[in-house]
């Protein structure tokens, strides 16, 4: 409880809370320094909450943040009990500060004044942010617009409540940025000279009857069908989305979280053939459009840490030609974005500002070459990133990608780059297992690694729009899916953070509960989501989705997209794991030969295990009338189920490329009870899913998701095999 706030010359703010016993505890910070103000709330939040103080002493307790220099990293901090009734928060910066004072408060939480010991941390990832496909307007899409997740919140994108309450748990979680993707934002975000009819006013959003499919590069998304029925979501002029952004960005600075605006290229959306703009390289007038676009970004928001951008995907010598060669790709975006950052440079000659240049279709030695005058320049940082684990982060906790490209930027001694972790795996239910994730963040190469972001191209984490239970208003996904998000950041920031912690942090967020039980369940259930990738694996989001078994038709080799028994059989596995297909398996045993690996069966077996010791610890607990805690363990059995119906059908499948090898009816009869034990688990699946969320999800990689018609899809397994 706050009961006053006092300030003195040297500005600083004395916060003075009450103990259960009515025994104070002060809180001195400077209040002028948001970030410190930030973590001061949430350490008198957290008093507050618990009434706890230092048992030891009767004696007022002094809690003290500040930043002085330590020697140490950005962003370090150290916390120092001097006495029993006295702990300093030392920061190396106000970011270290704020990180220290949300240690501290978490602390607080769950173990009280007595749990506050000394200690210091400095971030093990430096940067460690969000992938953001942001869908601003219609006539602004980014990738992931035609999906129902992006048109659920095109509004939001605009809403300042949506921003602060994202960027305080991204703070809370110790992200430190937010790379927001678009194909072409600049119209919805800046006037450019010479260019000033292509802003667009008010936002918008199209009324159309959506198809399931749209095109996978990003193009015609600008469709007159598109385009031309629209509704108004939000009144707003050019002046208006400046002022947004601008409060925005200045929001997430003062939680020490920094906002990127990262393309993809070549694409004109919003220009709307003014003033002769087209899509091709060879277009001077798009180059100089481009160039002073990138420029005014950096002169419109004073925040702005900084541009990305992505070759390849839509770059082509005149609108629907060939694709442009690496050399003409790089000349264009050199010439656009990288003198649009150096024209920023020279106006703004005390302004740091970041480039980021993601490696794809694009040589790592080609672009440094090509970029070195801002690899040069004393303001301007230049980092590559890199697709890391393809759209599935959660498959093997090591990845064979980036090799390659490692070597190349280690040959030169002065690259680094970020890489790009993309979760297109989990978009319902309640993820968490932080022995992975932990595993997953010390595997990756560190020497070269100025950190990660992390994020989905075919989900919004906008505003969940899926619960039938919604809280008012609807909670924003970052906080529904707090544990998940907070995995990611804070083991990015400190991977030696053990389960303990983790342990304590659940029995503090569901006090009635056994924490240590709900861990083991839900780390049981999560592990379904790379046990399963890891053995069927379509590297690429449109290729595979577990949570509805599904993918783009062709992907799949059936009509529907659903991945039956048969693509089960032929699809391999991730090539870093040592998972053994279903083929060479059936062909190592006709042979006698021995094989090396984990056989289909010990998969299926693994996946098993996880899913019945979680459905297991699920029968020991109960939610009462804890609502949270009732749809957390709710989207624990979801996991469980689909872990049942994926063992049995990795069983199923294997057992039928055995019938199908040797003619043996015993192989038939063992498919058969593995995939109709499969449906049966579908269907328990199905059922408890479709009692927390809505059905269909429509997508933008693999379509509509409708658990109900693929419970048909599911049923024909056994047909497969009851008619071979």
């Amino acid at each position: 409880m706050r009961h006053a706030c006092l300030f003195t010359l040297v500005s600083f703010a004395l916060a003075i809370a009450s103990g259960a016993d009515g025994s104070e505890v002060r809180l001195r910070f400077d209040a002028n320094i948001p970030q410190i103000a930030f973590a001061a709330e949430k350490i008198e939040q957290a008093l507050a909450e618990t009434g706890k103080r230092d048992e030891e002493s009767d004696a007022e307790c002094l809690i003290q943040i500040e930043t002085r220099s330590m020697g140490k990293p950005a962003e370090s901090f150290a916390i120092q009990r001097n006495r029993s009734d006295q702990i300093v928060i030392v920061g190396q910066d106000a970011a270290g500060a704020m990180y220290g004072g949300l240690e501290v408060a978490e602390l607080i939480r769950i173990g009280g004044l007595d749990a506050i010991q000394d200690n210091q941390q400095s971030p093990y990832m430096a940067m460690r942010g969000t992938k953001f496909n942001i869908p601003l307007d219609v006539r602004t899409p980014s990738y992931t617009d035609p999906c129902d997740a992006a048109q659920q919140n095109i509004a939001e994108m605009w809403s300042f409540d949506y921003w602060t309450n994202t960027i305080d748990s991204l703070a809370s979680h110790r992200y430190n940025f937010v790379s927001l993707w678009n194909m072409h934002p600049f119209p919805s975000l800046v006037k450019v000279p010479d260019y000033p009819n292509v802003a667009l006013q008010d936002v918008q959003r199209s009324t159309l009857q959506w198809e399931e499919y749209y095109s996978g590069t990003g193009t015609g998304f600008d469709a007159p069908e598109i385009i031309n029925n629209v509704e108004i979501l939000k009144r707003m002029t050019i002046d208006d989305k400046i002022a947004f952004w601008q409060k925005v960005m200045r929001y997430g600075k003062e939680r020490n979280v920094d906002f990127y605006f990262v393309t993809w290229n070549t694409f004109v959306y919003g220009t709307g053939g003014k003033y002769g703009i087209t899509d091709s390289v060879e277009n001077e007038t798009t180059v100089d459009y481009f160039r002073k676009s990138v420029k005014q970004m950096f002169l419109t928001y004073p925040d702005l840490a900084g541009v990305g951008l992505t070759p390849g995907e839509n770059m082509r010598s005149r609108p629907g030609g060939p694709r442009a060669t690496s050399t003409e790709k790089e000349d264009w975006l050199f010439a656009t974005y990288g003198q649009g950052i150096l024209d920023a440079a020279a106006a703004l000659p005390d302004r740091k500002m970041t480039l980021i240049h993601r490696q794809h279709m694009s040589g790592a030695l080609d672009i440094a070459d090509r970029f070195k005058p801002l690899l040069d320049h004393p303001t301007v940082d230049f980092i590559f990133s890199f697709k890391y684990a393809k759209a599935h982060v959660m498959s093997c906790t090591t990845q064979p990608y980036h090799e390659e490209f490692v070597s190349d930027i280690q040959s030169r001694g002065d690259l680094k780059t970020i890489w790009t972790l993309r979760n297109d795996d989990n978009y319902y239910f309640r993820w968490g297992a932080p022995d992975f994730v932990r595993e997953f963040i010390q595997n990756i190469p560190y020497d070269v690694s100025r950190g990660f972001y992390y994020g989905s191209d075919q989900y919004i984490w906008g505003r969940e729009f899926l619960s039938l239970d919604p809280t008012t208003p609807r909670r924003v996904e970052v906080d529904k899916h707090w544990y998940h998000w907070m995995l990611w950041g804070r083991l990015g920031y400190n991977p030696q953070l053990g389960n303990d912690r983790f342990t304590q942090i659940l029995q503090a967020q569901f006090p009635q509960t056994d924490a240590t039980a709900l861990f083991d369940a839900w780390q049981s259930a999560s592990m379904i989501y790379p046990l399963t990738t890891g053995f069927h694996w379509g590297s690429l989001d449109f290729q595979w989705y577990i949570e509805a078994c599904k993918s783009r038709p062709k992907s799949a080799e059936t009509v529907s997209g659903f991945h039956d028994v048969n693509r089960f059989i032929s699809l391999p596995p991730h090539p870093s794991t040592d998972n053994i297909s279903i083929p060479d398996f059936v062909k190592a045993r006709r042979g006698s030969e021995k094989i090396d690996g984990i056989t289909p069966l010990a998969v299926s077996e693994q996946i098993h295990d996880n899913a019945d010791r979680a459905l297991a610890i699920l029968e020991t607990l109960e939610a009462g009338d804890e609502m949270e805690l009732r749809k957390t363990l709710s989207d624990i059995r979801c996991m469980a189920y689909l872990g049942k119906y994926y063992a049995h059908k990795i069983r199923g499948a294997t057992e039928l490329a055995f019938y199908r090898e040797n003619h043996e009816k015993s192989h038939q009869d063992r498919a058969m009870t593995e995939v109709t034990q499969a449906a049966e688990y579908w269907k328990l699946y199905m059922d408890l899913a479709m009692k927390q969320y809505k059905n269909p999800l429509w997508t933008n990689r693999v379509g509509h998701v409708d658990w109900k018609k693929l419970y048909q899809e599911v049923l024909h397994d056994i047909e497969i095999v009851k008619s071979e």
